[in-house]
């Protein structure tokens, strides 16, 4: 039996499809929750969920949780005698929730659809099939978390021509996803969101406060940062209900912290929700007033900040009539049962959307010792899809060509991720000197690239490489290597910090536009480069002076 799972960074939750209909599946406790909670008692045995969550203030070294938001690095954790990664951490609640699902259906547990954000990177989404792979499951598809909770609100509503807005913001993430639901099928638009943006940050911005208050007012013993957080924890449950809260920090101090006082700490991370939506909707080419509903997905939208602040945003009440906690692992069984060809869901059928663009590194001329980064298909784009653009050698005496994949939004490779590469000889002197590359992604995660030299009639050399973006056949040395490449990634910084700023300040535009927009930054990026290395103070601060007021216009219009 196939089964779906909630992976999440504060809580996980399992649910399978029965007559029907997706029901969710307790764990040992009777919980529909588990906590994604990992950590040792004093006789070294490994702890997995509430038990080991209750050990987490006493035992904070003993312990690890929001681990999910560093899938795909290579963090370590050291738990007494044990050393894990982030995806050795997930594998223990997956084998958890697993335990639970067979005793609950009284059958073997063997396959599972894993919901994931939907911006997770490549990366991210292989530590998370491979700690599947641990755990004893095969994952048959991974769904991207808000097109999960989309699938069980256009299921329950069943209305035609009707569109969403999901905003999922959960304990590590936040993403956004644009869908419309017609004649049976689910077609996303559009995904984007922040990977480092949840409820965790929330508790944290009330930690810092409470060691903040236990400075000034000079505690004679002072909490330690577990107790805090516990607090902060504690804090931000009670305001969701009441208007303020007391908490007794040490026995000398108490605090009152009201709704008003969390407004105010939060509102940078507030702030921080906007640009995702206005991304994703750029993206797709629609304005706010497009949509039928704005739904809440997620325990952290439960924060009345978050529903005002949404609220305000599109100038209407956004939609929870669903559990935000449970709803993703609901949609995650009903994909199970879609996949397992369930008479009761023949006629759904589900689109989704690639969400960051796939490319190669290219050399440019006023950047000889940083790579570009060249799309072939920019993010965004329903899969399966296939693009296909030409390229040329750098020098005329150049043997083969080097073809690196990479995926991201970055201009520059260094700052988005390594796929895979591939190297193709070029036609000798007097031929065609030119490469076609085609990059081809379909439904299941399998990007394939085919280079041709020559010409696509009259080829020379053809070379072929498959990435498998649902990495499940890698191999444990692959994503060893994976892991390696990601954790050497850093960004140099510029001598001249004004300079610095505009460059940050471009890369970041590039990097949320798309086509016509994202080629008129590069060629404003290029001759401001270009200004740089003429060294001439003058030039520089007038082109410097030129670029800001370029990029001013250039933001403002894209607000618009």
């Amino acid at each position: 039996m196939e089964i779906g799972i909630d992976l999440g960074t504060t809580h996980s939750a399992i649910a399978v499809v029965r007559n029907g209909q997706p029901e969710l599946i307790p764990n040992a406790l009777g919980h529909w929750l588990t906590p994604s909670v990992v950590g040792v008692d004093d006789n070294g045995e490994l702890l997995v969920g509430q038990t080991a969550r209750e050990r987490l203030i006493s035992h904070p070294n003993l312990t690890v949780h929001a681990f999910k938001r560093l899938m795909g690095s290579d963090r370590e954790w050291v738990l007494g005698a044990h050393r894990f990664r982030a995806e050795e951490l997930s594998s223990l609640v997956l084998a958890a929730l697993k335990a639970d699902a067979e005793a609950f259906l009284g059958t073997t547990v063997t396959q599972a659809v894993i919901s994931v954000p939907a911006y997770f990177n490549e990366a991210q989404r292989s530590a998370t099939v491979h700690a599947a792979q641990l755990a004893g499951l095969e994952v048959t598809r991974l769904i991207n978390e808000p097109t999960a909770a989309a699938l069980v609100y256009g299921l329950h509503d069943r209305q035609d021509d009707h569109r969403y807005l999901i905003l999922d913001l959960g304990g590590g993430t936040f993403d956004v996803t644009l869908l419309e639901f017609f004649d049976g099928v689910f077609e996303v638009h559009a995904s984007a969101g922040d990977n480092q943006l949840g409820g965790e940050d929330f508790t944290l911005a009330v930690r810092d406060w409470l060691r903040d208050a236990c400075k000034t007012k000079k505690s004679t013993k002072a909490p330690t940062d577990a107790r805090l957080y516990q607090l902060a924890e504690q804090a931000k449950r009670v305001l969701t209900q009441e208007q303020s809260v007391r908490l007794t920090v040490t026995p000398e101090l108490t605090l009152t912290l009201t709704r008003d006082d969390f407004d105010s700490l939060t509102q940078p991370l507030l702030l921080r929700l906007r640009e995702p939506i206005m991304s994703g909707l750029q993206d797709a080419g629609l304005t706010p007033a497009a949509f039928d509903d704005v739904v809440l997905v997620g325990g952290a939208t439960r924060m009345p900040a978050v529903q005002k602040f949404i609220g305000r945003l599109f100038r209407r009440i956004p939609r929870q009539t669903l559990d935000p906690d449970t709803v993703v692992a609901l949609g995650a069984a009903t994909q199970a049962s879609m996949l397992a060809r369930n008479q009761a869901l023949e006629d759904i059928v589900m689109t989704d959307v690639m969400p960051y663009s796939l490319g190669i590194a290219v050399h440019n001329a006023h950047q000889v010792t940083n790579k570009l980064f060249e799309p072939i298909i920019e993010r965004n784009q329903t899969v399966p899809v296939s693009r296909v653009k030409t390229f040329f050698p750098v020098h005329e005496d150049q043997q083969e060509i080097l073809v690196q994949v990479y995926q991201g939004e970055s201009r520059y490779v260094r700052n988005n991720l390594f796929l895979g590469d591939l190297r193709i000889p070029l036609p000798e002197a007097g031929q065609q000197r030119s490469v076609d590359i085609r990059f081809t992604y379909d439904t299941s995660g399998l990007l394939e690239v085919i280079v041709i030299s020559g010409t696509a009639r009259e080829p020379v050399h053809s070379e072929r490489l498959i990435i498998e973006q649902h990495p499940g056949r890698m191999s444990p040395g692959d994503i060893e290597a994976a892991l390696a490449r990601l954790a050497t990634l850093k960004v140099h910084p510029r001598d001249n910090q004004i300079n610095r700023v505009l460059l940050a300040r471009a890369e970041r535009l590039y990097e949320q536009s798309l086509g016509e927009s994202r080629a008129a930054l590069s060629k404003q990026m290029d001759h401001f480069h270009q200004v740089l290395s003429s060294q001439q103070d003058d030039m520089i601060t007038q082109g410097r002076e030129a670029f800001q007021r370029w990029l001013d216009e250039f933001e403002t219009r894209r607000w618009q």
